[in-house]
């Protein structure tokens, strides 16, 4: 996976997908010096937690969709109060209606969030980062 990111002005960023094509922009909040004009990226790290939690939801009561109404996912995070401002805590709340066994849901929660979400696993795994700059790496 990839995606190049191209300044537009001020703290605001544009990134492409560089395989889907699709693009966000992306600004820091006022507070921080932005416009607040787009999500933050650490707003948009929660709206992939949400994403890929409802994806990997719906994939797995895709056979009983027909009896949900409705599910929403609320992630409500607290960062680091030095820098870097990292995530501490995420809290996930599932609210899902209709017909469905609630059961089913709960297990669908269950195995996204203890397996296949990748985007919560990368929020709680150790990764390498590395960085260049201009050709060299740092």
């Amino acid at each position: 996976m990839e995606v190049k990111a191209k300044w537009n002005d001020g703290l605001s960023y544009e990134s492409v997908g560089v395989n889907s094509g699709h693009s966000v922009v992306m600004d820091a909040g006022v507070k921080a010096g932005g416009e607040g004009k787009a999500p933050s990226p650490m707003e948009m790290l929660l709206h992939g937690v949400a994403g890929c939690m409802g994806i990997d939801i719906n994939n797995f009561i895709r056979h009983r969709i027909d009896g949900v109404d409705s599910i929403e996912i609320h992630v409500d995070a607290d960062q680091n109060e030095e820098f870097p401002k990292y995530f501490t805590d995420v809290a996930i709340t599932v609210t899902a209606k209709g017909s469905i066994d609630g059961k089913h849901i709960k297990r669908a929660v269950e195995l996204s969030h203890e397996k296949y979400c990748s985007a919560i696993n990368s929020l709680k795994a150790n990764s390498h980062v590395k960085v260049i700059y201009n050709g060299e790496e740092l």
